[in-house]
């Protein structure tokens, strides 16, 4: 709707509102929580001094072993071996030691090999010792990326168990009501020509009223975990970037910075997407190794209607505002990965599933002998112990800067496995790296209680 004579920009998205920025120069860390009803709010942990974190890196360097500490190019963690060292931690009551459950501080999983000669398969990447920021998210000492979880990489190998035929999609999505988005457009029309600059906090707040609380839905892994909360966060606050309530490390601007009125329809639905970049494996010769190239996310967007009964359809139209959001999104993807580690945090999750799905399409599980019964036992290997993530608050963002009055932003995240499998994108070994790569790795003086080495 455009006002004769001021107009307002007016965004809306899945997401909790999210509290002001910290002070200039104060450190602060940011994550989210889920209460007892399931609602996902963001919370910011402040550290001015930089003191906690202080205490926690001299903490983590005191209690490593100094092997783990140590930084390496390239890591070996054999599954076969982790998993049955991590029944006979978990068969004692006394639970996982940290090695264990960060994956001897691995930062990406990067290649996977098989040994079916001795039942062995061996996943490896970059890792450093490890440490929980102010938040208590774990990351790297020495490079502050975040650090694989032994939970994810179990989720990640029931999604795509041996033996199955189907590879399921996972999925994210935070979404408004139709009934919300109905009351939106019923408030929209109240509102009409008569708005100004006045009106600005009684707009947000009958926007946020109208839409109420949106739903969060979860497919493929189960909402209970970590992977499933991981994905959650890292969907709503790339939105938060979006529509200009949440100042990111690096630069990206906001696609309420670009939007531009007469791009976009008084009803559009704005939605982002984050994919893998399917193109990111390579099999070597004998397909006994695999290697996962490139960054790996990307983010997406498609420019969708809201009807008057609030039903969605696709809109055909090109937003070259939000075009021009997600392309500065995945360029600068690297780099925002390394600043905050829910989106490394996230990469890593699609680098586990492409690995998963490998394994399965290629059946290393009956090239070894291996099942994995152990880690795909909830009973046995308990990964579902988080809050459900059912539904978050509304945040809304209003500027007046001569724009139409715009609604709110939806999306997810979507992970295909085997579109990265299909034998158009994958990358062939070309000069044999890889396959040596494989035969060089030495396991021949290895302690059998050795689950991890360099």
């Amino acid at each position: 709707m455009v006002w004769r004579q001021r107009r307002m920009l007016v965004l809306a998205l899945s997401a909790a509102a999210w509290l002001a920025a910290a002070q200039a120069h104060a450190q602060q860390g940011q994550g989210v929580e889920v209460d007892a009803a399931g609602v996902l709010r963001t919370r910011v942990v402040h550290d001015p001094t930089g003191m906690l974190g202080r205490q926690r890196l001299a903490a983590a360097r005191a209690s490593l072993d100094p092997e783990i500490a140590r930084p390496s190019p390239l890591r070996m963690v054999s599954l076969t071996r982790l998993e049955r060292l991590a029944a006979e931690h978990m068969a004692t009551g006394q639970g996982l030691p940290d090695d264990m459950r960060y994956l001897a501080g691995l930062t990406r999983l990067s290649h996977v090999f098989i040994y079916p000669e001795t039942g062995e398969i061996v996943i490896a990447g970059p890792a450093e010792g490890f440490v929980p920021d102010i938040t208590g998210r774990v990351v790297g000492m020495q490079t502050g990326r975040a650090v694989l979880q032994l939970q994810d990489l179990v989720v990640a190998l029931r999604a795509y168990p041996p033996g199955a035929t189907q590879m399921p999609a996972l999925v994210v999505s935070i979404d408004p009501s139709p009934e919300g988005l109905e009351r939106m457009q019923q408030f929209l029309l109240q509102v009409g020509g008569r708005a100004l600059p006045g009106d600005t906090q009684q707009i947000v707040n009958g926007l946020q009223e109208s839409l109420g609380l949106q739903t969060v839905r979860i497919e493929g892994v189960p909402a209970r975990t970590h992977f499933a909360q991981v994905m959650v966060e890292a969907d709503y606050r790339m939105k938060l970037i979006g529509i200009g309530l949440e100042e990111p490390p690096v630069r990206i601007p906001s696609y309420v910075s670009r939007a531009n009125p007469r791009d976009v329809s008084r009803n559009a639905l704005q939605r982002w997407y984050f994919t893998p970049n399917y193109e990111c494996v390579k099999v070597s010769e004998d397909e006994l190794a695999m290697e996962l190239v490139g960054d790996g996310v990307q983010l997406v967007g498609e420019d969708q209607l809201v009807q008057a009964g609030g039903e969605r359809v696709v809109s055909g139209r090109v937003d070259r505002a939000s075009q021009a959001f997600v392309q500065a999104f995945t360029q600068r993807y690297p780099e925002l990965a390394a600043r905050e580690p829910v989106y490394a945090q996230l990469r890593n999750l699609i680098d586990m599933a492409i690995a998963a799905a490998f394994m399965q399409e290629y059946d290393y599980y009956g090239q070894v002998g291996w099942q994995a019964e152990v880690f795909r036992d909830e009973q046995r290997f308990p990964v579902e112990t988080y809050p459900e993530p059912k539904q978050v608050e509304t945040a809304v963002n209003a500027v007046w800067r001569g724009n139409t009055l715009m609604t709110p932003i939806g999306g997810g995240i979507s992970i295909r496995p085997e579109l990265a499998l299909q034998s158009a994108r994958l990358l062939a070994d070309e000069n044999g790296l890889l396959g040596t790569l494989r035969q060089e790795i030495d396991r021949e003086d290895l302690d059998p209680e050795r689950w991890w080495w360099d």
